[in-house]
This record gives C-alpha cells, structure tokens and sequence, in this order.
C-alpha cells in the first residue's frame, strides 16, 4: 500500500499552526458599530427583533459609543429616529434634529478615536419611509432627492462627521453631494457609498429599529438580487463620481458580488451584515441550534475573505472583545 508523501493535514495538527498558516484574519479596528439613537429616550430601548441592539439616547449613547472604542472597533454608524416625521423629510437637516445631535455627541465623547460615520438618507425622517422625496404619481422623484441630499451631507458634516454613508441608492447621488460638501469647504468629509444596496427581505428587523414607515417597497431604486453586473456599474459610477470607499448590502447573501467588487476598484470596500443576517444567528442560538459565538465568527470570516476590509456588524464590540482575547 503506498501512503501519502503529501499531507496537508500537517498544517492543521495544532491550534498554533493553524494560527501560523491563517490565510484570513479579522481585526478589532476592520469592524464598524451601527448605532439607532432614538430622539426622547432617556434610557436605552431594547430592539424586539434585534436581541441585544438598543435604540439609544444621548447619554446612553455616548456611554456605548465609548465602550465600542474601548473595544477597538474601527467606526461608528450612526442612525437617527425622530418623534415627527414629514413628507420631505425635514428633520434630516434641523441642525436640532436627532441625528445631527448625536453626531456631534459622539464626536464630543470619543474624539478622533474613532471614525464617526452617519447614514445619509431620508427614510428615517420621512412619514412615507422612502429614501427620497415622492412626485405627485407617488413614485419616488430621483432628481429632487439629489437636492435634498446635497443638503443632509452639509448639515451632517457640519455636525462633525468623519464620513457619510449616502445610501438611498438615487443616480447620481454620490457626485451630487461630493460637490455640495466642496462647496460648503468639508472637502475632508468621506463618501462611503452604498454602491451596492440590493432590495433584500433581510432588512426587516432593522426597519424595527428605526421604526420604519414605509408603505410599498423600494424596488425602483434599490437592486435587483439576480443582478451581478448590474452592481459592478454602480460601483464603477460611484468611485468615478468621488467615493472614497464603496459598500456591498447585505453581506452573506451577496459573497459573489463582494469578491467581484473587490477585484473590479482599488478604493476600500465594506459589507454590511444586515439586521436579518444577525437576527437568523441569534434565533438559531437562542433555540440551542448552533454554537453563537464560533458561527459570529465565522460569518464575519467568510465576509473579510470575500473581499471585505470593513465590516458592518452589530457584533462589532462582541467580536472585537473575542478577537483582542
């Protein structure tokens, strides 16, 4: 019998060769916090669908955006949710409003110890829960949105945000508002563009969060979940447009479309572990179907070996703590 001169088991005998040998390794610094402050609260408020995710107000807020740098975690994305809401989304540009407050919170906590991130779109601040402002037909009118964007990245950069995150998936969004932003001379404001946002079922328990109003779906605007090339053109009129960094959402349902996103550009690329990715996770583990913390991590593996140098998760501070450890 002629056994085997080549072995590749050799390199998996033991926990210190494997972690010799590690193809892909994830760091504290690479993972980004979504964070929901809650305008009113004064104490944080568990998310029903969400177990362990808070919306916040503004000291509880605070006092989590400090534990997340304590933890290590790269950045923090902040979401906004108003009392009121209107059809033009008003609240988004209030100097007073509850996302531009608490972007000037965690940057008066945590400093520059940390990259302070906002979610640039109108769906939080609108009474009808679309991305952008609606024609008199009720289709959502992609022209007279780039204006009201143009003016949210002016207001949160004057807030203090290190990089906005233009997300309501409008054409042109991205050139549109690295102008505004020049022209209002926060040249050093950054574009995380939601370059690909697909019109995914895994949203559900974030528009918990954010208390969602949408009425209908917003597959106008956001993609199509069978298309691959179509995302690699918005990606490529994105950076063309300005964006510093671009973003692939979801994250597991969508690995392909990251490995070729992060063949296609030279910009840093993200993924964001949806709401519905983390909530599949902890229903699985509150039922003693899997083992949570070796699954957390290897998602979040799987994502960074697609291509991903940040993640979006909200095991952000869990997963920093066990990879410090």
């Amino acid at each position: 019998m002629g056994y085997p001169q080549i072995r590749p088991r050799r390199l998996r005998r033991t926990a210190a060769v494997r972690r010799l040998v590690e193809e892909t390794r994830l760091a504290p610094a690479e993972l980004v916090l979504p964070m929901f402050v809650r305008e009113g609260l004064t104490e944080p408020r568990p998310v029903a669908s969400l177990p362990g995710v808070f919306q916040h107000g503004r000291d509880s807020l605070r006092k989590a955006a400090a534990e997340a740098v304590a933890a290590g975690v790269g950045g923090i994305m902040l979401f906004g949710v108003p009392a009121r809401r209107d059809a033009t989304g008003s609240g988004g540009v209030d100097p007073d409003g509850v996302l531009n407050v608490a972007i000037r919170d965690v940057v008066a906590e945590v400093g520059d110890a940390t990259v302070v991130m906002s979610d640039l779109c109108l769906d939080e601040f609108t009474s009808h829960g679309h991305c952008g402002l609606l024609a008199d037909d009720g289709t959502v009118d992609n022209d007279a949105t780039l204006a009201a964007y143009a003016r949210l990245a002016v207001a949160q950069a004057e807030a203090g945000a290190d990089m906005l995150g233009p997300s309501g998936m409008m054409d042109g969004q991205v050139g549109v508002v690295r102008r505004a932003l020049d022209a209002a001379g926060h040249t050093d404001t950054a574009l995380l563009a939601y370059a690909v946002k697909y019109a995914s079922a895994f949203y559900g328990p974030f528009r918990d969060a954010v208390e969602s109003a949408l009425v209908g779906d917003r597959r106008t605007y956001q993609q199509d979940p069978a298309n691959l090339r179509e995302s690699l053109r918005e990606v490529e009129l994105d950076v063309a447009e300005g964006a510093d960094l671009v973003m692939v959402k979801p994250a597991l349902p969508y690995l392909d479309v990251l490995a070729a996103v992060r063949q296609l550009v030279q910009v840093p690329v993200a993924a964001y572990q949806v709401s519905g990715e983390y909530a599949m996770v902890e229903a699985a583990a509150a039922n003693g179907w899997i083992d949570r913390e070796r699954v957390i991590m290897e998602t979040l593996t799987s994502i960074r070996r697609a291509g991903a140098q940040i993640i979006l998760t909200y095991w952000a501070v869990e997963a920093a703590h066990a990879l410090r450890r």
